[in-house]
């Protein structure tokens, strides 16, 4: 006998409307997928790319594959995931005191100033892989799972695969919520310091509460503008490991939407894509463009002198997001933590 199994019905998801405010929006690079198989067409998406990172490390990419439905269904699934009681999502908290992130991450976990916490909740999904076949979900997400798989596996093999080779990454829900003016004046309008991402690419689906800024290379911030059938992309951290500085982390921040949007929840659908836990953070020795530029080094190293792995720093990232170290000194433009033993990060007003 042969059972079949019947997918859920798709979610409906109507976003909200831009900002008609004028902002300071930020010129990035678009690269089209579409070239990928084109004779001639990985040449000159690597010359636009290398255009992208020596910029700010943030570019679009377009023609991914992806429908406004589906991506719209994500965000249908975000907004039912995230809308659940806490006491519903409780027991799917990711181990965040222990370096994980995988299921829900409360919001108020990271204190940003003496007396205010972060505003914004997480529900990351692992990689489709056999290791995490066993993952409890809330029911909204196990009865959507065929849809995710589908949607997560799209992104993997038919557009970060296309950028570069990697392992670990997950799906991510994510919800800001507005703030009193009483709280945004407390933090001068920053809801999350300027940073980068611990991971390798972050990408990003169209988010049209404009609260995202990038740092630009004169030192100043410009918002990155939601597009309607392109996908954000930045930078993190691995890669400024692995090359050597070569690709630079993009620092990017949230701050406290426009007027006309300052009472909107801020939901986002985002794929966080890692390379393996067991990579060393070094610079690729085989790489010409590494060696054509000297930045074949030791590379990351802790302060005993031992090659950092990718996985203790995405662990330590994270359990050091619970400390309130990154944001209690309000007087000081740049505020550095240390991750590993010798090795920090920045935190950017």
């Amino acid at each position: 006998m042969t059972t079949t199994t019947v997918e859920a019905p798709s979610l409906s998801y109507i976003q909200v409307p831009e900002t008609s405010e004028s902002l300071d929006w930020a010129d990035l690079v678009t690269l089209d997928l579409s070239k990928f198989d084109q004779p001639g067409g990985k040449h000159d998406l690597a010359t636009e790319f290398i255009q992208a990172i020596e910029d700010v490390g943030f570019f679009y990419v377009k023609n991914h594959g992806l429908s406004r439905e589906d991506v719209d269904n994500q965000f249908a699934i975000a907004s039912s995931t995230l809308a659940l009681s806490n006491e519903e999502k409780s027991p799917y908290r990711a181990a965040l005191e222990q370096g994980g992130y995988n299921g829900w991450k409360p919001a108020g976990t990271r204190n940003l100033i003496p007396g205010v916490k972060d505003n914004f909740e997480i529900y990351n999904i692992p990689k489709f892989i056999p290791e995490h076949a066993d993952r409890a979900h809330p029911d909204v997400i196990r009865q959507q799972l065929p849809t995710i798989e589908r949607f997560s596996r799209h992104i993997h093999d038919e557009i970060v695969t296309k950028l570069l080779k990697t392992s670990g990454d997950h799906l991510r829900y994510m919800k800001y919520y507005a703030r009193s003016e009483e709280e945004n004046l407390k933090l001068g309008g920053v809801w999350l310091k300027g940073h980068s991402d611990m991971g390798s690419l972050t990408l990003l689906f169209r988010q049209p509460v404009a609260a995202l800024q990038v740092l630009s290379k004169d030192g100043t911030w410009r918002y990155v503008r939601p597009q309607m059938d392109a996908l954000t992309v930045n930078l993190a951290d691995a890669l400024h490991f692995l090359t050597g500085g070569y690709l630079k982390s993009s620092i990017h921040r949230v701050v406290a939407p426009p007027k006309d949007q300052a009472h909107i929840d801020r939901l986002g659908v985002l794929y966080m894509v890692r390379i393996e836990d067991d990579s060393h953070l070094v610079p690729i020795k085989e790489s010409p463009v590494l060696c054509h530029h000297g930045l074949i080094g030791d590379g990351v190293v802790d302060g005993d002198g031992n090659p950092i792995k990718a996985g203790e720093w995405v662990k330590q990232r994270v359990i050091k997001n619970l400390s309130t170290t990154a944001a209690d000194d309000g007087d000081n433009e740049v505020n550095q933590v240390e991750i590993v033993k010798g090795v920090s990060v920045q935190y950017f007003d």
